[in-house]
Parts: structure tokens; C-alpha cells; sequence
């Protein structure tokens, strides 16, 4: 059996199932509300542009600009070809805006997590990882015991016991990491930073956040997880995206001591072998962080509307799983539910993603929504009442 034949069997299954996933082509800017091909206008809730950013004239134009200043990009790698100064501009404030010494850009946060890891561990080192942390924390975690042979553990989610059992366990480790996400994407949960903080502290172990679903969310002002519990500078390793709340566009950063940027200067291969960011990218992903901290009643508002949905959805008769971030997942069981459920929104015009295996486990599939602080209370309601009318149809309201 020839490879395309095989693969064609394996697709035809997914779809058999119910599983197959369909992409929907958007005619318009990213908001709360997009023009989607053969929809019209529908209601998004389904986006990370969790502060509206994406088409934010500022933002916007300041990649225009950026475009017809610097070109298309560098054409090959910073340190062979040359760096634009728009990059510095950009890690100095993204450094500034999460509260570490310094920060260095990559083309998406997923190269900033494969680089870490296998760039900072050594052999005899320990590495443990939330078990519900992201896919690229997972893969840039075992991608560095195959390099550098440090050993590796997985705690429970949150499980702060198990977490130090684990540590205790690894005490004759020359040195010891902790990897967590701040906001755990498919939850909406929050890492319990401050405990962790306080094992790393016992167990003379470095901390690794990826703050992707926090920075421009969480805190009062959108710096994040640390700001949310009152511990900026304290964390010793910051990655986090470009692509969500800061822009919408893409790229992504590691933060922290300036000596461990450099080293990813000099030793991470996704920063040696990849281009710089477009200066469009970085031009617009810097606009939006000096966008985010001269209107901080975006964050206030993201907040708002997020507590808002959170309450009515649950008047509704749904039961999202418990949290205070704008993600809010609505577990359904099944992935052929998930993604039914999704489709008949979509018909009723609201677009958002149902989620299922391999994404999480078996069993709790889920419609994820996630709140913007561009959506309106009109937008909002008539998610729910679109919510209410599927509910009832499936069976998961009466």
C-alpha cells in the first residue's frame, strides 16, 4: 500500500468518526466578529486575540510602515546577515513589559520552547514538567534528554506534593528545572506559581514559565501570571508568544537573565538556523505591547466580559470547567460531540472550536471558548442564547 493511500485510509476514518477537522477561511481581519467564506458574518469565540489587538489600527500600521522601512525580513540568519535595530526595540520592551532583565525574539513561542531546554540542560540534570503543559514544553523537554541524556519526570497537574516528591527524588541532580505553563490552555486553569516559587526555593531549582495564555491577560495590567500573584521578577525564566494577546500575528520570546539570552544567542539552533522575525511581525508585536501598557482598561475589560460569559453561560445550564482566565472550556465527552456541537453553532453563527483526542485526554472533549475584550455584551448573549438553543437539541441542557 502505497504512502497516499494509507494516509487517504487514515483520513477517511477521521471523517467516518466525526473527527475530521475542517479549516474555515476568514474574508476579514481577525475580531470579535470576522467575515467568514460561505457564513458571512459570524461571531468569533474562538480566537486568542484576547485583547482585540489584531487589527488595532496602531498595531496595524506600524507593520505597514515597518514593511516599507526594513523590507520583507533579513534573509537569512541575524547573526550571519545582520539584525534589525526594530528587534532590539522589541525584546527591550518585551523584557520590560514581563519584568526580567532582558529577552531574545523567535519566530514563534514553539522555537522558543525547543530551544530552551536542550540549549540550558546539561547531562545530570533533572527536568520536571506539569503534566498538562504544552506540546511544544513536551517535546522541547524530551528533545533535550535525547541530546543531553539529563534525566526527566512529569508531575501531577498542580499536584504541589507531587511535584516535590519528584524533587526530592532527583536531590543529587546537578541541577534541577521546572517547567510550567502559567495559563494551561485547554483548562483555563492557573499554575500555582507562588507554591512553586517556594519549591524551587527548597530545592534550589530553577523555574520555567511559559506565559503564552497570560501575558496581556492575567495581572491588572496584562503582564502576566507573576503579576496575576504579586511575584514579577521572581520567576527566572519567562517564554510567551506574539501570536495571542500581544498582535495576533506570530513569533514568540524567551526572557530572563541577560547571560541566558546570550547563551541562546550563541547555542539555541532555532535562533542559529532560522531567520529574525519579519519586520512587520516585530514592528506591529511592538506597537501592541506600547498599545497594552497605555490602555490598561483593555485587561480590566478582557476581564469583565470574561466573568460576564463565565456567569451567564452557567445561568444557561452549562457547567465550564471552574476558573478566572477568559479560556472556558465546556466539556462534552465525546470528540464526534465536540466538534457536532461546534459545527451547529457555527450554523447559528458563532465560530468555536471543539476539542477532543489527542489534544486532551479520551472522554473529555470540549467546546473551548475564549473571551475577548473586543466582544461586546450584545456579542456575548447571543453566544449564550446560541449555546442554549444547541444544548438542548444534544442533550446537555434540559
Amino acid at each position: 500500500m502505497s504512502l497516499t493511500t494509507e494516509l487517504q485510509t487514515e483520513l477517511d476514518a477521521f471523517k467516518a468518526a466525526g473527527t475530521y477537522k475542517r479549516l474555515n477561511y476568514l474574508e476579514s481581519p481577525q475580531g470579535a466578529r470576522v467575515r467568514m467564506e460561505g457564513r458571512g458574518e459570524v461571531i468569533v469565540l474562538s480566537s486568542n486575540n484576547y485583547l482585540g489587538l489584531a487589527n488595532e489600527p496602531a498595531v496595524v500600521q506600524a507593520g505597514i510602515q515597518a514593511l516599507k522601512q526594513y523590507g520583507a525580513g533579513t534573509a537569512s540568519v541575524r547573526f550571519i546577515c545582520g539584525t534589525f535595530a526594530l528587534h532590539r526595540d522589541l525584546e527591550t520592551a518585551l523584557a520590560r513589559f514581563v519584568g526580567t532583565e532582558a529577552s531574545l525574539s523567535y519566530v514563534s513561542a514553539w522555537n522558543a520552547n525547543e530551544a530552551l531546554t536542550p540549549t540550558i540542560a546539561r547531562e545530570g540534570d533533572f527536568v520536571v514538567s506539569d503534566a498538562l503543559n504544552h506540546a511544544s514544553i513536551i517535546d522541547s523537554v524530551r528533545l533535550a534528554k535525547s541530546i543531553t541524556k539529563c534525566t526527566t519526570a512529569v508531575y501531577k497537574h498542580s499536584d504541589m506534593d507531587d511535584l516535590r516528591e519528584k524533587l526530592r527524588g532527583a536531590k543529587d541532580a546537578k541541577r534541577k528545572i521546572i517547567w510550567t505553563d502559567g495559563v494551561f490552555s485547554m483548562e483555563g486553569s492557573i499554575a500555582k506559581l507562588p507554591e512553586i516559587l517556594q519549591l524551587a526555593r527548597d530545592h534550589d531549582a530553577i523555574v520555567v514559565m511559559d506565559d503564552s495564555h497570560a501575558t496581556g491577560v492575567l495581572g491588572k495590567t496584562g503582564r502576566g501570571t507573576a503579576e496575576h500573584f504579586g511575584v514579577m521578577g521572581e520567576v527566572d525564566i519567562i517564554t510567551s508568544t506574539l501570536g495571542k494577546a500581544l498582535g495576533g500575528a506570530a513569533g514568540g520570546f524567551i526572557a530572563g537573565p541577560a547571560a541566558l539570552c546570550d547563551m541562546m544567542t550563541q547555542r539555541s539552533r532555532p535562533q542559529l538556523f532560522s531567520n529574525a522575525l519579519p519586520p512587520t511581525v516585530a514592528a506591529s508585536s511592538l506597537a501592541a505591547v506600547e498599545f497594552t501598557e497605555a490602555h490598561p482598561e483593555l485587561v480590566t475589560k478582557l476581564h469583565d466580559n470574561a466573568a460576564y460569559f463565565r456567569a451567564a453561560i452557567q445561568d444557561a445550564g452549562f457547567h465550564p470547567l471552574p476558573g478566572e482566565t477568559p479560556i472556558i472550556p465546556i466539556i462534552v465527552g465525546e470528540t464526534a460531540l465536540a466538534i457536532t456541537v461546534s459545527e451547529m453553532l457555527l450554523d447559528r453563527g458563532v465560530f468555536v472550536t471543539g476539542f477532543g483526542f489527542p489534544v486532551v485526554p479520551q472522554g473529555q472533549a470540549r467546546v473551548r471558548c475564549q473571551v475577548s475584550a473586543a466582544h461586546t455584551r450584545d456579542d456575548l448573549d447571543a453566544v449564550v442564547h446560541a449555546f442554549k438553543d444547541v444544548g438542548r437539541l444534544v442533550g446537555l441542557i434540559n
